[in-house]
């Protein structure tokens, strides 16, 4: 199901099947009780640990709501998503490894997809943290150290979100903790004195200021933003109530506040104030902290592949939720996939060809490269054999890029994987008697 995932990314098991046979063997596995999520992740997350070892990793995770319709979904069993709950689907948890220095994917460290079908609950301040959905934060944190113990360091990137006191208690000991704050919490202060962490950080000193270019969005021009500095060691207080008895009354964290000064844009100016386990001593140690966090947009992107940009999952036809959360996750591992071509393309991470391909591919892909490139400069493929970006190179020229104009895209990628497996499938037949 992986390889036809990311040869035709679609939500239709019939159309992603290709034939009846197919049809009745994907329905058959996902409806297999043997089959699980967790089952999926950890095999995806063997095999991202594969390429971590010596490396400096960061691990960005996020969550996403899935949303599959309204009344006819309800009726199914597909729990609220959304405010109001007057929509229904499924929520999804993701983590992807990417290597800090050179930003190329790795993979997926951890997929968690759940349906909200249990009815009222408890209120959340009489809830453990294990009884919340807030566990899935702390689980990848857990998840992330484990599965990647070979990396040389491990930096996990979380939104306000996942701003939760036991989250930087409870972390493993190789992981530390990259969170934008979302609370604004009580500190101690040298003195022994209380304030709230906002207005600390507020009152600090500029301790830099620098440019950077913000890329264009949808409604938001790219432009260049000055941004002022701020960083602090800080003593957070367990907040009140108490959410558990054994948490430590404070813990020692590192804020970093970076602000917008300069801006002439309509819309919202940057202000974010990351916390971190990580020391920070000076402004360059404050600057990378804020560059780190700059990547968490990646998850973003994954989410963007998975729906919209990819595999459309959220129009996925399949009334029965316990089936569609084995699909989900199935296409989240594919997804990846997906992304790790579009974002070799230009040849800056010198990822291998391994990294997604098999190495029976290699040989194929070089014959089609001779074949696909033309008799200009721009119609050569300029990156070296055995690298991600020159499989990349030959995935998008059959999916229908000229070489010419912008970049090939998640939909150009899709479209030359299909060709392509269609192709190295053609090679390994032997007809006879034609």
């Amino acid at each position: 199901m992986h390889e036809a995932l990311v040869r035709r990314p679609c939500s239709r098991i019939r159309r992603l099947a290709g034939n009846r046979a197919r049809e009745v063997q994907f329905t058959r596995f996902l409806r297999n009780d043997r089959v699980g999520v967790e089952e999926m992740a950890r095999h995806a997350a063997a095999r991202t640990a594969l390429r971590v070892a010596g490396r400096e990793i960061i691990v960005v995770q996020d969550n996403s709501e899935l949303v599959l319709g309204g009344r006819r979904a309800k009726a199914d069993g597909y729990g609220p998503v959304g405010k109001g709950g007057g929509t229904r689907g499924l929520m999804l948890h993701a983590a992807l490894a990417l290597d800090a220095d050179d930003d190329a994917l790795l993979g997926l460290v951890d997929a968690q997809v759940w349906n909200r079908d249990k009815g009222k609950v408890t209120a959340r301040r009489s809830r453990a943290i294990a009884d919340k959905e807030s566990q899935h934060w702390l689980s990848t944190a857990v998840k992330a150290g484990e599965a990647l113990s070979a990396a040389r360091g491990i930096t996990v990137i979380s939104d306000r979100e996942s701003d939760i006191y036991a989250h930087f208690v409870q972390r493993p000991p190789n992981v530390e903790l990259l969170v934008r704050a979302n609370w604004n919490r009580k500190i101690k202060l040298i003195s022994g004195a209380s304030t709230s962490e906002f207005a600390f950080v507020d009152s600090l000193q500029e301790a830099a200021r620098y440019s950077v270019t913000v890329p264009a969005a949808p409604g938001r021009k790219e432009r260049t933003a000055e941004l002022a500095l701020r960083f602090s060691p800080v003593t957070l207080c367990r907040p009140h109530p108490i959410p558990a008895p054994d948490l430590p009354k404070t813990i020692q964290l590192t804020i970093v506040d970076v602000r917008e000064v300069s801006s002439t844009h309509e819309g919202k100016p940057i202000h974010w104030r990351p916390l971190t386990t990580h020391a920070v001593s000076n402004s360059k140690q404050a600057r990378r902290i804020v560059d780190l966090y700059r990547k968490r947009w990646t998850i973003e992107e994954f989410f963007r592949t998975l729906k919209s940009a990819g595999f459309d999952i959220e129009q996925a036809d399949i009334g029965e939720p316990e089936v569609m959360i084995k699909f989900v996750a199935a296409a989240a591992v594919a997804a990846v996939t997906i992304m790790q071509l579009v974002r070799a393309r230009d040849g800056t991470t010198e990822e291998k060809l391994i990294e997604a391909f098999d190495p029976d591919d290699r040989p194929v892909l070089e014959a089609l490269c001779a074949e696909l490139e033309g008799a200009t400069e721009k119609q050569k493929n300029p990156h070296r054999k055995g690298t991600l970006a020159f499989a990349a190179w030959v995935i998008a020229r059959l999916g229908g890029w000229t070489a010419y104009y912008g970049k090939p895209g998640p939909l150009v990628m899709r479209l030359g994987l299909e060709a392509f497996r269609g192709i190295k499938y053609g090679t390994t037949l032997r007809l006879k008697n034609v």
